[in-house]
């Protein structure tokens, strides 16, 4: 839905003598503009806040963008993300047309909630899968090639992460199994999520094999890959709560895009 809203005096309907501009700003905002740039959306709301003087002025008081189930490329997925915006100053000749352009960069809050559902059909997609084949490392000074077969995260609560992997070391034919728990964290300037393991368990694994096959699931959180149309994130907190890991971060915006 597109709201446009008088401080005073409630809701106005923009679609009543403006046709043009509630229409063509609902489908294309919130329909063309970013559930077009995803793969799947349960769901999308935009909520303009503002008044039609001020739209005309090319002010608006906030956007607030809600989605649930967002699927972006590679099959990555959002249980929910919602984006908050302060006033901003938007072009007004392109928002009679259905698009929002912002006359410079606004800076936003954004709260994302991922659940382990979401990190294991992550893990389980063919682009992840494609990444955990054939892995090259040196354990104890010998090259070792590693398949990883099955990979499963899950939460726990308490800030902890717990990773199941049934993996195949190819030289050997050896089928090997790790249990790994760790504490998440936010690195490289909010981009990433780390795991600093806390304890692992497996079938005759060294030290360096264990942290190797970690790293590389730990990898598969990379946040770049979670880039919207309309954001990028820089995590600054992180939350691994039970069956879910929630996420606090800051975004810059320079327009909502249209289809």
């Amino acid at each position: 839905m597109i709201l446009f809203t008088n401080d005073t005096t409630g809701v106005y309907d923009m679609t009543a003598g403006s046709p043009d501009l509630g229409e063509q700003a609902l489908s294309k905002i919130v329909e063309a503009g970013m559930t077009s740039q995803l793969d799947e959306a349960e769901n999308v709301d935009v909520d303009i806040r503002t008044n039609p003087v001020k739209l005309v002025q090319g002010e608006v008081d906030s956007v607030t963008i809600v989605g649930k189930g967002l699927v972006m490329k590679q099959d990555l997925r959002m249980e929910t993300l919602e984006i908050n915006t302060d006033k901003i100053s938007i072009n007004p000749l392109s928002a009679i047309f259905g698009n929002i352009e912002f006359n410079q960069s606004t800076n936003a809050e954004a709260h994302i909630v991922l659940l382990d559902s979401d990190l294991n059909r992550a893990l389980s997609s063919d682009f992840v899968q494609a990444k955990l084949c054939g892995l090259k490392m040196t354990v104890e000074g010998q090259p070792v090639t590693i398949d990883v077969k099955k990979a499963e995260v899950s939460l726990p609560g308490n800030n902890q992460l717990v990773v199941n992997s049934d993996f195949l070391l190819v030289e050997s034919g050896e089928s090997k199994q790790l249990t790994a728990t760790a504490v998440p964290k936010v690195q490289q300037n909010g981009q990433c999520i780390a795991l600093d393991v806390l304890s692992a368990e497996g079938q005759g694994l060294t030290d360096e094999l264990t942290t190797a096959i970690f790293d590389q699931i730990a990898s598969l959180l990379d946040l770049r890959n979670f880039k919207l149309p309309v954001a990028s994130f820089q995590v600054h907190t992180l939350e691994a709560q039970q069956g879910k890991l929630v996420l606090h971060a800051t975004t810059e915006i320079d327009k909502i895009p249209s289809a």
